[in-house]
């Protein structure tokens, strides 16, 4: 990584840099540098000779339609009130270097913008409200920040500019480093997203209130419960990159034996990042005994044949709409007999819990459904002492079935968590929800209370599903399930 050259600038320059930004702390300065300073005369050529990249007649953003309509939405539940969403800043990693951006979701879900420091306010209306979103114009090239900065443009990249954006986002668009003092004069009520820009927070300090600004969270992550049609396709394209994914793996986990987990972590990461903006979330990529522990993410064990790999994992994409799916495959591409004993019993477990998902069916069927089928299987083998209906009521089954069956999906993994539980949980279905259905059970290798054949087994089988007006859609029904189909799916791949 080349050094910036910030630490060089001379007060002059950093003086006039803030004077003409509106700002109290000059351009941020590095202290180790290799070059003294900045003369007048390389300070006076860098002002010019720039070819004019203003781009013109851009086309919005394919969501700006639908991001218009949440904002309305969004209007109509706070009349008369401020309402401040921010995009969130960069999170330093160590030192000068920052972890990779992304876009607070109630944000993107607002705009379709994914740049650090913005933030959407809607202004109380005589109707309705009259949405701002507020960026970080492009770099200044009079002052040198383009080139000083450690965030201007020849270091991290061309900005769109006001104008662009507002034909991107459909939405007018302002300097964000106008806002915070635009918001400490702001009068009447105002509510922010928490959690996400200190500095916005800070200017609102004495205008909001945490019950207030909880409420709004609660019904931006309620509003996320039914998708639109825009949300589902992404969704799909999400999943469609996963199921790539996953093919990927197969055909190198001879070389993850040779390796470790890693190497499916990075062979999955790999077709995330050529065909998304990234993974949803840490890829589980457990091998062996791992495989019992519900999110590991270490991924720095063996991968040996004769063992099961639960990879879970999910393709964000570009507009951060992330699929989450697990399977549990045999590294060699057959199942024992044990393997496919308790594998079988997960799989017809999910059966029941994917039949469970229609429109009317209350969110809990799914999940007691699948728990169900399990609490059987354990019984029968003679693990847990009956009846069922005992079971479930005492919960025994979750020693080893550990945690719910499926949650919300969208562009949080874990999507709609601040929704109210009698909106979720104790919810009902609706066409447009999307959710996954992913039962496991899970062997501990130090558990004295099962067969020893049965210790460090984990399976887990993950699909997402959208709820139609006739029952669901399984988006990821392109990977195999069932575990013979598994098996001819792996000798294909490998083959």
């Amino acid at each position: 990584m080349s050094e910036a050259l910030t630490p060089e600038t001379p007060e002059a320059v950093l003086d006039e840099a803030a004077d003409e930004a509106g700002e109290e702390e000059p351009i941020k300065q590095r202290k180790n540098g290799l070059y003294p300073g900045v003369s007048d005369e390389l300070a006076e050529s860098m002002k010019s000779g720039w070819a004019d990249t203003e781009l013109r007649g851009l086309a919005p953003i394919a969501q700006a339609e639908h991001t218009a309509a949440r904002r309305a939405a969004l209007s109509a539940r706070f009349p008369g009130e401020r309402l401040v969403i921010p995009a969130g800043n960069l999170k330093t990693r160590s030192n000068d270097t920052e972890y990779p951006f992304r876009a607070s979701v109630e944000y993107a879900y607002l705009t379709g913008n994914l740049t650090e420091d913005g933030v959407l306010v809607l202004e109380p209306a005589a109707e309705g409200h009259k949405a701002t979103i507020y960026l970080l114009p492009r770099s200044n090239r009079e002052n040198g920040e383009f080139w000083l900065s450690g965030q201007g443009e020849l270091w991290v990249g061309r900005r769109h500019s006001l104008a662009e954006a507002e034909q991107l986002y459909g939405i007018p668009a302002s300097d964000v480093r106008e806002l915070p003092a635009a918001l400490k004069e702001a009068t009447g009520p105002v509510r922010v997203v928490r959690g996400y820009d200190a500095s916005i927070e800070a200017a609102l300090t004495d205008k909001v209130t945490r019950e207030h600004d909880d409420e709004l969270r609660v019904f931006l992550s309620e509003a996320r419960l039914v998708k639109d049609a825009f949300e589902a396709g992404e969704l799909q394209k999400a999943v469609d990159s996963t199921v790539r994914g996953f093919e990927d793996v197969v055909k190198v986990l001879d070389k993850a034996e040779a390796t470790s987990e890693r190497f499916i972590e990075g062979t999955f990461f790999l077709r995330a990042r050529v065909e998304g903006n990234d993974i949803g979330y840490g890829s589980i990529c457990a091998s062996g005994p791992h495989a019992c522990t519900l999110h590991w993410v270490r991924n720095d064990g063996p991968v040996r044949s004769g063992d099961l790999l639960l990879l879970d994992a999910g393709v964000e994409t570009h507009t951060l709409y992330t699929a989450d799916v697990t399977r549990t495959l045999p590294v060699n591409g057959t199942y024992t007999e044990i393997q496919k004993k308790i594998y079988d019993a997960v799989y017809d477990a999910q059966e029941a819990g994917i039949a469970a998902v229609k429109p009317g069916a209350k969110y809990r069927d799914f999940h007691d459904a699948a728990q169900h089928v399990l609490a059987e299987r354990l019984v029968e083998w003679g693990l847990l002492e009956g009846p069922v209906e005992r079971v479930l009521e005492l919960g025994l089954q979750r020693r080893w079935t550990l945690h719910g069956t499926g949650h919300m999906l969208g562009m949080d993994v874990h999507d709609c968590a601040a929704a109210r539980t009698e909106t979720y949980v104790e919810g009902t279905l609706e066409p447009g929800m999307c959710l996954t259905v992913e039962p496991g059970l899970y062997f501990q290798a130090d558990d004295l209370t099962v067969p020893e054949e049965y210790r460090g087994i984990g399976v887990r089988i993950e699909d997402d599903l959208l709820v139609t007006e006739d029952g669901n859609r399984n988006l990821s029904a392109g990977l195999p399930r069932r575990s013979d189909e598994v098996e001819a799916w792996m000798a294909s791949l490998k083959g």
